[in-house]
């Protein structure tokens, strides 16, 4: 039986990236639901589906991460929706673990990151991790990733059907995600399009 583990962003007390009329959280909520539901008629008893949430609850990033590895998981899709000041800016892009050498992609990192600050005990939890501190993500470009090419070949997969569905193509890019570096399966974040965008924000609440 083939495992695969769908993690919608965010959830209860921490609504993740706002819209005009929406929030993420509930947004790759349905999402995930959908796409488990589809997995399940599609594939039947071949396939496992696990969420990490199934309602509106916060979960922290530590356990999305053990839900995953304690069920062993052939793979892990966090989905997420992208914000920014600007509301021009629009697409969809599928991430794997590592460092890039683009500023952006470490702040969106940072702002997923940021959620672990609601959590009870965070430096505890997270060793001391700082998510707003750019010297916390160098030992990130230190780690050697056993699933890397696994999930770069997921990446571009899904990043392919997005882009067969018109949807804007940002491309397959990488940051240091903190629930993709503790995940021991191929895995990966989908930013499914940006809900600061009016348009997007439209499109990803509809049943389209």
């Amino acid at each position: 039986v083939f495992t695969v583990v769908l993690d919608p962003g965010h959830g209860g007390k921490d609504p993740g990236a706002c819209g005009k009329s929406s929030y993420e959280k509930n947004i790759v909520l349905s999402v995930a639901q959908k796409v488990g539901k589809k997995l399940k008629d599609t594939y039947g008893n071949d396939i496992k589906v696990v969420y990490t949430r199934n309602s509106d609850v916060f979960i922290e990033l530590e356990r999305r991460a053990r839900i995953a590895n304690d069920a062993h998981a052939d793979i892990f899709i966090s989905i997420h929706t992208d914000a920014v000041d600007k509301s021009s800016v629009y697409g969809a892009s599928t991430f794997t673990m590592g460092m890039s050498k683009e500023s952006s992609n470490l702040e969106v990192a940072k702002r997923e990151n940021s959620v672990m600050l609601l959590e009870d005990n965070f430096e505890e939890r997270y060793a001391g991790f700082d998510p707003s501190s750019v010297e916390s993500y160098i030992i990130f470009e230190l780690m050697q990733d056993i699933n890397m090419e696994n999930s770069i070949s997921l990446a571009k997969d899904i990043q392919d059907q997005l882009i067969g569905k018109k949807r804007h193509n940002r491309g397959v890019r990488q940051a240091p995600y903190w629930v993709l570096h503790r995940t021991s399966m191929p895995a990966v974040l989908v930013e499914l399009g940006f809900i600061s965008n009016p348009e997007e924000e439209r499109y990803m609440k509809s049943s389209k």
